[in-house]
């Protein structure tokens, strides 16, 4: 094992950088996803401008990033046009202009890379901590883990809240955990420090104001008393208690502190008045919106407070959105009724088998030490018992509860829009099922561990080779029970797997057919020379690219409720599943001042069921299918 540890820095260093370069690549090559049409020019705004009026319901840590390479581009963006000037969170129309009116390649793919740098630190953190937990060969199949998952790769490149918050909650974790064996002046301010990052980063991260103190409490009322400590056990119980409430005060006075600063920087120039008008605009006359535009008003106006009235606004606005819901396919229905197995049945399809095996065979052997810890003994002593593991196992104790909350939390919610949200829990699932993993193999005779050792090459292999294999699916990977990246729109789609991360794929699929079409040896295969040449193609697309930038005049803009014409199609299989799994005659209904109007939603038969017919020609990516309707279809 030794010679491992000497080349463990080689290992993790080339570990990372085919990571960050698989990225990078992926970062060129696939077009602006959805999201990233939000977030890029608000990042760009905020470090430009100081003004945060653009995508107010993130913070602006992440976009701050992203936003600052940009400033070296000499970018064009429309200071004067109505929906800066007098728009109210515009984020999509400037965004459109932002990226589509100067090179939409090169500004994304330059945004992209500060986040491709997170994600590559978050992966050396879970090689640290791992490699203190439990060695250094388990820090190794720890990165390895995280490094190989299809899902990590396929966001660890967008300009998105995900990964981000992955990572700040991992490090603001390892900061607390730190505090708590130590809690000296020096470590307050790096927990602080670590906590306003995962603040920073997404509004998710207040969950970790009431679960650190809960840990925090725990973790001091378990704590011995020194040999030479006469008190009862109630006063030092009591003891510690104060004293952990006081330094974790302090904790979170840090990262408020941090937070205003920050926010301080992405409001200097905004005006007061923007904060309430986006409140009046956005939130409802009822429920939490009266209570949220009265703090607005109020706290709007002082400069002082004007950082920390933009942070709550962005509160408020992901307690409202959460409220709100979203409309989603999954498994064949269409709904904005949100389902507690959505989570785990996407968890269950797109997480790697190797992963998942681990998983299982993590909780079976923990479940087992722990009957076994506490069988025979009698209830009196269990507190003991638990005491003594809570000191002694502090970090497992600490994330498995999180992963609890964070699946808990998920689960009952109202939002199913992907499994990138379930990513603050993945890297802490790494560091457990490796550390179990590991604790299995060093608990075998000489004989077992030999085997053990070869089984966990062998596992290490396979988690390396399904990366390999699904290049480029990566964002719409599903594992071999989900049917693979080929298969996975027939069970879910939005950000599983149509993002519009594939519109720069069907520019390429468009540009090598009519190279076919106008030479044969051009052709890829014998099928495409039997298709005509695409001059017009009607696109109905998901994502944050615009179709005109790529097409020009070629483009033609549709949708399912469009009647059916004969030439080619190229539909995102989010709007094609949607639109097919839909009943015709659900309703939409309009108000007008004292009258309620409902029409069906999908006029009959004016809905993709009719493409149904006849099989793509091919796609665009995996997300983009692409078909040829021949002139004889009808109108009709």
């Amino acid at each position: 094992m030794d010679h491992i540890k000497k080349i463990a820095p080689w290992i993790v260093t080339g570990v990372l950088a085919a990571f960050f370069l698989l990225n990078l690549h992926l970062a060129w090559e696939e077009s602006t996803i959805m999201d990233e049409q939000a977030h890029i020019p608000a990042g760009f705004s905020y470090v430009s401008y100081g003004d945060m009026r653009l995508n107010p319901e993130h913070p602006p840590l992440l976009k701050d990033l992203a936003g600052l390479p940009l400033l070296f581009m000499h970018l064009n963006f429309p200071l004067d046009s109505k929906e800066w000037q007098t728009g109210i969170n515009e984020q999509w129309t400037l965004g459109n202009r932002l990226i589509h009116e100067n090179n939409a390649e090169l500004v994304t793919f330059v945004a992209r890379i500060p986040i491709i740098l997170i994600a590559v630190l978050l992966g050396f953190f879970i090689f640290k901590w791992t490699k203190e937990l439990a060695g250094t060969v388990a820090g190794l199949f720890a990165l390895v883990l995280y490094a190989g998952d299809p899902n990590i790769i396929g966001h660890s490149h967008y300009v998105t809240t995900d990964i981000g918050i992955a990572a700040f909650m991992f490090l603001a974790f390892y900061s607390f955990v730190r505090f708590l064996r130590d809690p000296s002046g020096k470590n307050i301010w790096i927990a602080g420090l670590g906590l306003a990052g995962a603040e920073l980063a997404k509004f998710s991260g207040v969950l970790l104001f009431p679960y650190f103190l809960l840990i925090g409490l725990l973790y001091f009322v378990t704590k011995p008393k020194a040999d030479d400590d006469h008190s009862s056990a109630a006063a030092f119980r009591w003891k510690k208690t104060w004293e952990f409430i006081w330094k974790y005060t302090g904790i979170v006075a840090v990262c408020f502190l941090l937070i205003w600063i920050l926010y301080f920087f992405n409001t200097v120039n905004m005006p007061s008045e923007k904060l309430p008008a986006i409140a009046h605009t956005v939130f409802p006359q009822k429920g939490l919106g009266p209570v949220a535009i009265h703090i607005i008003d109020v706290i709007s106006p002082p400069a002082l407070l004007k950082p920390l009235a933009e942070y709550f606004l962005g509160v408020f606005m992901v307690f409202l959105r959460v409220a709100g819901g979203n409309t989603y396919y999954f498994l064949g229905t269409v709904t904005n009724h949100a389902t507690p197995w959505y989570f785990p049945t996407v968890f269950l399809l797109k997480e790697t088998l190797p992963m998942l095996f681990l998983m299982v065979l993590g909780l079976l052997y923990t479940t087992y030490r722990f009957f076994r810890a506490i069988i025979g003994k009698p209830a009196a002593a269990w507190w003991t018992t638990f005491a003594h593991s809570f000191q002694s196992h502090i970090v497992q104790y600490s994330m498995f509860g999180f992963v609890l909350l964070y699946a808990y939390v998920s689960i009952t919610g109202n939002l199913n829009i992907g499994f990138r949200h379930l990513f603050p829990m993945l890297p802490f699932l790494y560091v457990l099922v490796t550390k179990v993993t590991f604790d299995i193999l060093r608990r075998q005779n000489f004989q077992g561990e030999r085997v053990m050792r070869m089984l966990l090459g062998l596992g290490a292999l396979w988690i390396i080779s399904i990366p390999v294999l699904a290049y480029p699916s990566y964002l719409s990977y599903f594992n071999e029970v989900g049917g693979g990246p080929s298969e996975g729109y027939r069970y879910v789609t939005d950000s599983n797997y149509d993002w519009g991360q594939d519109m720069r794929r069907l520019q390429t699929f468009v540009t090598d057919h009519n190279a076919c079409v106008a030479n044969a040896s051009n052709c890829a295969n014998d099928t495409a020379m039997s298709y005509p040449a695409i001059d017009k193609i009607r696109i109905d697309y998901f994502g944050g690219a615009n179709p005109t930038y790529y097409f020009g005049d070629t483009f033609i803009p549709w949708h399912a409720q469009m009647k059916p014409e004969a030439g080619w199609y190229a539909i995102s299989a989010g709007f094609l599943e949607e639109s097919t799994h839909s009943n015709p005659f659900d309703t939409k209904c309009v108000s007008a001042a004292t009258d309620i109007t409902c029409t069906p939603a999908f006029p009959k038969d004016w809905n993709y069921n009719w493409i149904t017919s006849w099989s793509p020609v091919g796609r665009a990516g995996d997300s983009i299918f692409v078909y040829y309707i021949p002139p004889a279809v009808s109108a009709d």
